[in-house]
């Protein structure tokens, strides 16, 4: 019998050949059929994604189901203090000593996030590829804490940010970043600017420069750190910010940082954008009404809870119009657009001298760690000798670079022939072929076509964790998110899709969507997303729902098509 402990086990040892772990990682490609070019005409206004909106009731009981939550608990709290006071220690007065936490502030961890922790921070072991090995648990105490047996279950992965499948233990790319330790060591032990920088970063942001078609690069050991730091070197409190509304904490925790004036303006809405601008040119600064030094436009390629993109053309007219400076967080979007996986910029046809900063995350599709930034030399060399993290931020470690280095040189293919070629097109059509797959199994469905993230509305609080159990009895790993993170009403699964899936993959994935879907009554869908069975179907009012083996047979061959 295995023996339960509460402490992460170990990993097991793995029995797999190297060419059956090679699979797990990164599945084979069944037919050149599930192919897709990921590219958009840029002289073509870009559509809004289509709207679908749930039935009322759903929402109102979904606004329901969080004031019974919330009654419950604080019934909860009221007679616990009483009844069973050393439950309730961290939230109550001590011997005189204040409370660790204010009952208001811990009442949603502790009331409604608690009751779905199982469904977060899911311990794996293993390469995060086609598959993801998460450790086995059970909570004896709703919960609070978890107990493993040692086991471990082989789960398709629709979690990780692995959109090209680099983060592989095999391969082309392991074994360059194995020689990287072997020539380098394991780390650079210090600041760039105190003896943390080697050849090996200089020629690391020289790739990355030409990949992204900028004079010059900084790469960084964080992502989240690329943008807490930037800010600070690029405005003060006499510059204007304008960010769009859904963009992500790092941003606007480096804005708040460097002290600037920071306006909001509503997600890819152009003409609010564009009064903001004509505003603040014209009032210019608060109580002095001096012109600002610099307005900044920050927006993000690729929105990771919603799986919209920017309107990166109209943003460019703008940019020419008003002369602002454009800032675009290609996080998600670098690599995992554009026919060339070159981000937005590529996706758009857009020439990136039009865009003054560009910065995104090695993490995602690169298979490696951290960020960068990528700019005119001006900009890149003020930097260099500015921004805190050379200062006193480690430096990114050898084997990561190379990691970054040889990824990009297979997606410009001067590596490992057509590889990179077929990396990007298989991550387009695995997403266009699942989102158009639940949206004709009636799921509301947000995002952009070509978008890898495919969040799937589940409203009601109770289903978004029942939906993670039960893909997970499936073996299918996938991430729930909802409040804080997103709109109170707006709980969703974040399908996260992966070159490395097979064709076959996304068949068994709308399966089990379709069953779970049916149970849990999240088919909410008026049909305007997946179109008709027939053409004109939707505009003569036909709103068929797709059955499943429909969706299977016809799908894989429209989702290469223009989506309704």
């Amino acid at each position: 019998m295995p023996v339960v402990t509460s402490k992460i086990p170990d990993a097991p040892i793995s029995t797999l050949s190297a060419e059956e772990k090679a699979e797990q990682e990164f599945g084979s490609l069944s037919s050149p059929d599930w192919l897709y070019v990921s590219q958009f005409n840029s002289k073509e206004p870009l559509p809004e994604p289509v709207a679908d909106e749930p039935p009322y009731y759903v929402l109102i009981a979904t606004y329901l189901n969080y004031l019974i939550l919330i009654i419950i608990g604080h019934v909860r709290d009221y007679f616990g203090k009483i009844f069973v006071p050393e439950e309730f220690e961290a939230v109550m007065e001590k011997d005189g000593y204040a409370p660790w936490y204010s009952n208001f502030e811990s009442f949603y961890p502790r009331r409604l996030k608690k009751r779905l922790d199982d469904c977060f921070a899911r311990p794996c072991h293993g390469a995060p590829g086609r598959f993801i090995k998460l450790f086995n648990r059970t909570s004896p105490d709703y919960n609070t804490t978890f107990e493993y047996d040692g086991t471990s279950t082989p789960c398709l992965n629709l979690s990780s940010y692995n959109y090209l499948g680099f983060a592989q233990s095999v391969g082309t790319c392991t074994d360059n970043s194995a020689r990287a330790i072997d020539e380098y060591g394991v780390s650079s032990c210090g600041p760039r600017l105190t003896g943390g920088s080697t050849d090996l970063h200089a020629k690391c942001e020289r790739v990355v420069a030409d990949f992204l078609g900028k004079d010059d690069s900084l790469v960084f050991s964080m992502g989240y750190g690329t943008n807490a730091s930037l800010f600070t070197s690029l405005v003060n409190s006499k510059c204007l910010v304008i960010s769009d509304s859904l963009n992500h904490g790092s941003i606007r925790f480096g804005v708040r940082l460097a002290g600037a004036t920071v306006k909001v303006f509503p997600h890819n809405d152009m003409d609010k954008l564009e009064k903001i601008l004509k505003n603040a040119i014209s009032q210019g600064q608060p109580k002095t009404h001096r012109p600002w030094r610099k307005i900044l436009v920050a927006v993000e390629g690729l929105y990771s809870m919603e799986g919209n993109l920017c309107n990166l053309p109209a943003l460019v007219e703008l940019r020419e119009k008003y002369k602002f400076y454009l800032f675009v967080d290609e996080a998600h979007s670098i690599g995992a657009l554009g026919p060339n996986g070159k981000g937005v910029c590529d996706y758009f046809n857009v020439d990136p001298s039009k865009v003054d900063l560009l910065m995104g995350t090695l993490t995602k599709s690169f298979g490696a760690t951290g960020g960068y930034v990528a700019a005119s030399q001006e900009i890149i060399d003020r930097l260099r000798v500015d921004i805190t993290t050379n200062t006193y931020g480690e430096s990114t470690p050898p084997a990561v670079l190379e990691q970054i280095i040889t990824s990009i040189g297979i997606i410009n293919g001067d590596l490992n022939g057509n590889e990179g070629k077929e990396r990007l097109q298989r991550i387009a059509f695995n997403s266009r072929y699942l989102r158009l797959g639940l949206k004709r199994l009636g799921f509301i469905v947000y995002g952009a076509d070509d978008s890898p993230v495919v969040p799937l509305l589940t409203y009601l609080p109770p289903r978004m964790p029942a939906f993670s159990r039960m893909m997970l009895e499936k073996k299918v790993a996938v991430v729930v998110t909802g409040y804080p993170a997103t709109d109170l009403a707006t709980s969703r699964v974040r399908y996260c899709v992966s070159a490395a899936l097979k064709k076959e993959d996304i068949d068994y994935i709308l399966r089990a969507s379709d069953e779970i879907g049916e149970r849990l009554f999240l088919k909410f869908s008026t049909g305007v997303g997946g179109g008709g069975k027939n053409p004109g179907d939707y505009e003569k009012g036909i709103k068929p729902r797709w059955t499943i083996e429909e969706v299977l047979e016809k799908t894989p061959y429209d989702c290469k098509q223009p989506m309704y």
